[in-house]
C-alpha cells in the first residue's frame, strides 16, 4: 500500500521526526481488547524516552495534543481519536537488583503484564502471581494501580520512569508520588487537581518481590481451591495456576470475545450504608476493610437487577459474570456506553448506589 500524502509528508518533514514510526487513518480496533472500531488520525509508536522527544520536537506533531495508548484493555472507543495516538512498545526485562529483602525487577512499558508475571516466576522470583491473567501491559498497571485475589499493584510496587509529554524530561516516580488508590494513581487524576492525566508517558516499571515470600490466600476462591486441592501450602506457581484457572472460568477471553474484563469499580459503602442494604438483601456480597468500611460485589449488585445475559445491539452483559461487558459482534462503543448507563441507572434504582465504570470512556 503506497503512504497517504499525510503520512508521506510527516515522515519527510524533520530529521528529528525521520526516526519516528508514524502512521494515519490508523485502525485502532486490533488494540483495544473490546474490538471496538475506531480510527487514530495519527498513530506514533513509542519505542524509548528518546522517541518522546523526537515526537515533541516534530514541527507537525509536537504541540498538537496526545494521547497515550497502551494494551487497550481499559478503554471503551466511542469515535475516531483526533489527538496523536502514542502506541507504547517499549520492551525490556531485567534484574535490577537482590537485595536482603527484596528483588527489584524491572519491565519496560510495553511488555504484556500476564507474561512479565509468568517471566517472574520462571526465574524463581515469586509475588505477582495472585495478578496472573490481568490483561493490558506493564505500563498501564500503576495508571490503574491493577488488583486482584488480595493484591494490588502498589503493593508491590518501587518506581517507574516517565516522560513529560510538554518537556520531554524523563522523570522518576516513587510510591508516594503516584498517588496510589483503589484503582486510582496520580496519571488518571486531572492536572487542575495536581494529576498527571494526559501529561506523561510511563516508559519503565520497576517492581519489589519481597524475600521471604509470603503467599496471599485470604481470597475466597483461592481458599476454595486449597480445599478442593488438599494443598494448604501451594507454592507461588500453584497459586498462578489456580488464579489463571479462577479467572478464565468466570472471564471470557478477549481473543475469542471482546470486553475490558470488570468493568465497573466494587463501590465501597459506609457500615450504616452496608447495613441498609443487608437489611432488605441479606444475601449481598460484602467485604469488611480496615477502615470500617465494606467493599459490596458490583457483580452481584448487577445481577440481582437482573442485567445477566442480557443485550443492546451488539454489546452484552457476560452470562457467567454480570460484571463483564462484551461485544458480542459488531459492537460499537456506543452501544456499550448505553449499556453501562442502563446499568447503572438500575443498580442506582435498587440500591441507590451509583457504580463507576473502570475503563476509560473515549
Amino acid at each position: 500500500m503506497q503512504p497517504t500524502p499525510a503520512s508521506a509528508t510527516l515522515a519527510a518533514s524533520t530529521d528529528a521526526g525521520a526516526a519516528l514510526r508514524i502512521e494515519t487513518q490508523a485502525s485502532l480496533k486490533p488494540y483495544n481488547s473490546f474490538g471496538l472500531p475506531a480510527l487514530a488520525r495519527t498513530l506514533v509508536r513509542i519505542g524509548s524516552d528518546a522517541d518522546v522527544r523526537r515526537l515533541l520536537a516534530h514541527p507537525q506533531l509536537g504541540l498538537q495534543p496526545k494521547f497515550v495508548l497502551g494494551g487497550g484493555s481499559n478503554l471503551v472507543l466511542t469515535h475516531d481519536l483526533h489527538e496523536v495516538v502514542l502506541k507504547v512498545e517499549v520492551m525490556g526485562r531485567r534484574l535490577v537488583a537482590e537485595l536482603d529483602d527484596a528483588f527489584i525487577i524491572e519491565f519496560g512499558a510495553g511488555e504484556t503484564w500476564h507474561e512479565a508475571v509468568d517471566w517472574t516466576l520462571a526465574q524463581g522470583w515469586p509475588g505477582l502471581e495472585n495478578l496472573a491473567l490481568i490483561p493490558g501491559t506493564v505500563g498501564a498497571a500503576p495508571v490503574q494501580n491493577i488488583g486482584a485475589y488480595g493484591l494490588e499493584l502498589k503493593d508491590r510496587f518501587e518506581s517507574l520512569d516517565a516522560v513529560d509529554l510538554v518537556t520531554g524530561r524523563s522523570v522518576t516516580l516513587d510510591a508516594h508520588a503516584c498517588h496510589f488508590g483503589y484503582r486510582d494513581s496520580v496519571f488518571k487524576q486531572p492536572a487542575a487537581d495536581g494529576g498527571l492525566a494526559g501529561k506523561s508517558l510511563i516508559t519503565r516499571v520497576r517492581l519489589r518481590l519481597p524475600k521471604p515470600w509470603i503467599p496471599v490466600l485470604g481470597y475466597l476462591d483461592l481458599q476454595k481451591k486449597m480445599v478442593d486441592a488438599a494443598n494448604h501450602h501451594p507454592d507461588a506457581r500453584q497459586i498462578f495456576d489456580w488464579v489463571c484457572a479462577i479467572r478464565r472460568a468466570k472471564l471470557p477471553d478477549p481473543a475469542v470475545i471482546g470486553n475490558a474484563g470488570s468493568f465497573f469499580k466494587n463501590p465501597v459503602v459506609s457500615e450504616a450504608q452496608c447495613m441498609d442494604i443487608i437489611a432488605r438483601d441479606p444475601h449481598v456480597v460484602h467485604y469488611p476493610m480496615p477502615d470500617g468500611q465494606f467493599k459490596l460485589a458490583a457483580g452481584w449488585l448487577i445481577d440481582a437487577c437482573g442485567w445477566k445475559g442480557k443485550t443492546i445491539g451488539g454489546a452484552g452483559v457476560y452470562e457467567r459474570q454480570a460484571l463483564v461487558l462484551v461485544n458480542r459482534g459488531g459492537a460499537t462503543g456506543g452501544e456499550v456506553v448505553t449499556l453501562a448507563r442502563a446499568i447503572q441507572e438500575s443498580v442506582y434504582g435498587r440500591f441507590g448506589i451509583r457504580l463507576e465504570p473502570e475503563p476509560v470512556l473515549l
